[in-house]
């Protein structure tokens, strides 16, 4: 039985053929069917889909979750059943809104199996016939044509002008020249040009190849091997909310055991009392709405970015993406548009005329002397007929083209100067690797013409004469040779890929000599206009751009520099060669030193992102093609391109961007940092008051008084009052500045030590208030005094909303009602805590007594000062910051 062939590219082919036991007449259907057996189909295991039970059970797998299970565990032995069912009930709501999002996230980029082939053609006992991709085994003779899609990895034994597009696997823009000789020295994939690979296309000519690996063994089949052993982790803000959980569960357990050894030593409380006491301080430190309005933050979030064609997969990513400090981007398709475009042409004796517009797109005018652009019409004659391409438009108005780049864009290019094929073409000769150059020959008139499109050198060495201004044909000097080869310079260091076009009519017009040089074409895949201003609001939101391709040094540098990633003074570029042979000190420097890096290996581009998320590095990588997956699902957000990515790259991101616009990284980098905002703004919120009714319980406690609140009237501030209010919160707008400050540190915590002091203040006015009120009322009932004292911590909590819109500014300043859902939110409160205390039904349920008008305005007017507190703390703090 045969074994796959190592480094094929490096052996003659028939050596190949020897060694996988085929020949040109293929293999028998006896032979494949037992090969097929050996090596199992020629196709790559699906990506892994979450089930619907596995989304279900991921919504509870969460710390927070787990402590709020407990504490309705005690509820429910200690015959608290409202408790029980209430704390259920948010667990269920914090579900059913993770669900809802994840849910429509997946169903948004369901696989289109694109990659894959169904058939393909195949030459099996001495005959070519079609058939099943899967069914192909090394050794299975193929037959590619352009247009056909490479159904395995296979070494070419045949090509006739063969040039296959590998951007989806290499990145390289351009299409590859393939050759069937046998490479002398070692290189990588990339640059085996005597090799086609599984999910590339042919895009000119034709090409007979043996395969020499199938389904997980190609190159493609390695990077999707590479992308399991790549584990899956938590992300920051998964790390951020466990952290908060643990600093809520210390809380609840360190309130119930003080509570519980105040009670019983020192006061001498009955066992169920104390109890009843515990159940309470648990109730009153865990803020049981905290996972839901932070569902909802993420939720409001990832809304917002799908309205800027930003697809979250994971919904937690949402945050993570505001302490995005370094992004990882691809060239091709990502910062530039996929296209060839042409920018400008030329004609000796002429000025340089400049063509606009972009892509695939007709429209352009061309720019410069009035006399030049006239005198252009020969080559645009020229671009019009040499090429087999055809452009597409599709009802969305995408416009596609149909066969290879560089000729359809001298068909755009002769579209916006409104020049049709009108010529009767006679003959039409593909492009020659040997020669570089196609020819198309025409009848015009009476006369016949061969046009020519081609590199520069093997044309400009058969011109003998060339178009001079008046449209006569003249002698081509060497002066003027020199002329020419000097435009031609200049234009590649402006990277600028130069082609030349040429002429010839009379007698042997098959001979290619004695051409007439017409005019050289510039032309170049062109940067995404909306790019330049996108990178430039990365380095000013503190955030560093790299550029990681696997295209040329200097394609990838000259483009780098136009959309400003390379900027003055940062302009190294390190190929994956250099790299590769650098010790580990040595890669460490310059990956911090440079911004370009090309030529890239899927396995480089792997250890940059590694490299830099050891440095603690908060890395986004963004990508659209097979080779780009193993980094994308290493990077902390993956950002695959939507329109022009593969499924691999999509699945193995958190993010797709549906427009494959770079800028909208930036909306979604800045909705990212507004969504942590919110998160610490809805934390901060709901912890306030949690902490206010725990050192409310712990004071009355202390002093030998009754429990302030029984724990249901806990759980309906935290749930009514807070859970209106924070859901406002949660879509509270950015303030404009969220770019012009440095990324979010990732080890930066929801609440941290700069917001102790603002909580202190709240909490300490919240409970001298509610302490006051309990005391002042307890002679007139345990009910009425309860009543009070939920009056005052609702009310406080109410116009506490207010301080937390913003942490720093006033909210004067910001406006008072500038985020109607907040002012919503607070006159819902404010009539349900009114029906629910004067409505004798509800106020039965909750064993409230009745308040006079009187004390109800002078308590909610007393529980304002939570607002005056918290704009003289902001301003005192913003005071000292000047």
């Amino acid at each position: 039985m045969i074994e796959t062939i190592k480094d094929p590219y490096l052996k003659p082919a028939e050596e190949i053929l020897e060694g996988l036991k085929s020949s040109t007449e293929g293999l028998t259907d006896a032979e494949a069917s037992l090969r097929l057996a050996k090596f199992g189909k020629n196709s790559l295991p699906d990506p892994a889909k979450k089930s619907l039970l596995k989304l279900i059970i991921k919504q509870f797998n969460h710390l927070m979750v787990y402590i709020l299970l407990i504490a309705a565990g005690i509820s429910y032995a200690t015959a608290h059943y409202i408790d029980v069912y209430v704390i259920l009930g948010i667990i269920l709501i914090n579900a059913i809104i993770g669900f809802v999002q994840e849910y429509k996230a997946e169903g948004a980029l369901a696989a289109l199996k694109g990659l894959l082939v169904p058939k393909c053609k195949v030459i099996r006992n001495g005959n070519l016939i079609s058939i099943n991709s899967e069914e192909l085994v090394p050794g299975d003779i193929i037959a590619l044509e352009e247009g056909d899609i490479v159904p395995a990895d296979a070494r070419i034994i045949y090509e006739k002008n063969a040039r296959t597009a590998e951007a989806s696997l290499t990145g390289e823009s351009v299409p590859v020249q393939k050759s069937e000789k046998q490479h002398l020295e070692a290189c990588g994939f990339s640059d085996q040009k005597n090799m086609v690979w599984k999910s590339t296309f042919v895009a000119s000519g034709s090409i007979r190849a043996v395969v020499t690996s199938t389904g997980l063994g190609t190159q493609i089949g390695q990077i999707a091997s590479s992308l399991k052993s790549i584990l899956p982790k938590k992300t920051n803000f998964q790390n951020k909310t466990d952290k908060l959980a643990l600093q809520m569960a210390y809380l609840a357990i360190g309130s119930a055991l003080i509570l519980f050894v105040v009670g019983y030593f020192v006061l001498e409380v009955e066992t169920s009392e104390l109890l009843l006491i515990s159940i309470a301080a648990l109730v009153s430190a865990i803020p049981e709405g905290l996972p839901a309005v932070l569902s909802i933050v993420l939720a409001v979030g990832s809304y917002r970015m799908s309205q800027k064609n930003a697809i979250i997969r994971e919904m937690t990513a949402t945050e993570s993406l505001g302490s995005v400090s370094t992004i990882i981007t691809d060239k091709t398709g990502t910062l530039t548009q996929n296209t060839m475009t042409i920018k400008k042409i030329w004609g000796l004796g002429k000025s340089d005329i400049e063509v606009s517009g972009e892509g695939w797109d007709s429209t352009g005018e061309f720019i410069g002397e009035k006399e030049d652009i006239a005198g252009a019409n020969a080559l645009l004659e020229i671009a019009a007929h040499c090429h087999q391409s055809s452009i597409q438009i599709k009802e969305s108005d995408q416009i596609n083209i149909i066969g290879d780049p560089t000729e359809a864009a001298f068909l755009v290019l002769a579209n916006k100067a409104g020049k049709k094929r009108t010529l009767k073409i006679i003959e039409d000769i593909a492009f020659s690797s040997e020669l570089k150059f196609r020819s198309t020959l025409v009848r015009k008139d009476q006369d016949e013409l061969r046009f020519y499109i081609g590199a520069p050198e093997p044309i400009l060495e058969r011109c003998h004469f060339f178009l001079n201004n008046q449209g006569e044909s003249q002698e081509l000097t060497e002066h003027d040779k020199r002329e020419i080869h000097s435009k031609i310079q200049a234009w590649s260091e402006d990277s600028l890929r130069v082609l030349a076009l040429a002429r010839k009519k009379g007698i042997n017009l098959e001979k290619d000599e004695y051409l007439e040089f017409v005019g050289i074409a510039g032309m170049m895949d062109p940067p995404r206009p909306e790019v330049i201003p996108a990178v430039a609001s990365c380095h000013q939101a503190g955030i560093r751009v790299i550029m990681a391709t696997g295209d040329h040094a200097s394609t990838a540098l000259s483009i780098a520099q136009k959309v400003g990633i390379a900027k003055a003074g940062r302009t190294l570029v390190y190929t994956d060669s250099e790299l590769q042979a650098m010790s580990e000190e040595e890669f460490k420097v310059a990956v911090q030193n440079a911004d370009v890096f090309s030529r890239l290996t899927p396995l480089m581009k792997l250890k940059i992102a590694k490299a830099l998320q050891a440095e603690g590095e908060l890395v986004a990588m963004t990508g659209d093609g097979v080779n780009d997956a193993p980094a994308l699902k290493q990077a902390d957000i993956g950002i695959a391109m939507g329109i022009m990515g593969t499924d691999v790259a999509k699945d193995a991101s958190l993010m797709v961007l549906a427009d494959d616009n770079f800028s909208t990284i930036v909306h979604a980098i800045e909705q990212g940092r507004i969504v942590f905002n919110n998160a610490r703004r809805t934390s901060f919120f709901l912890i306030t008051t949690n902490f206010a009714e725990i050192l409310t319980l712990i004071t009355s406690i202390s002093f030998g008084l009754p429990l302030p609140l029984t724990a249901t009237q806990i759980l309906w501030i935290n749930i009514v009052t807070d859970g209106f209010c924070d859901k406002a919160l949660a879509a509270e707008k950015g303030k404009g500045r969220e770019l012009t400050s440095p990324p979010i540190s990732p080890k930066e915590n929801i609440i941290n030590r700069n917001i102790i002091p603002f909580l202190l203040i709240n909490a300490l006015i919240m409970t001298g208030l509610a302490i006051f009120a309990f005391k002042s009322y307890l002679p007139l009932g345990i009910e009425k005094a309860r009543t009070m004292v939920f009056i005052v911590i609702a009310f406080s909590q109410l116009f506490n909303v207010f301080n937390m819109r913003n942490l720093d500014q006033s909210i004067f300043k910001i406006g008072l009602f500038s985020n109607k859902w907040v002012n919503y939110a607070l006159i819902l409160s404010v009539i349900i805590q009114v029906l629910i205390i004067e409505v004798p039904v509800f106020a039965a349920l909750f064993n409230f007594k009745a308040v006079n008008p009187i004390e109800f305005l002078t308590w909610i007017a007393l529980s304002s000062l939570v607002l005056w507190a918290g704009e003289l703390y902001k301003y005192f703090k913003n005071y000292k910051t000047k």
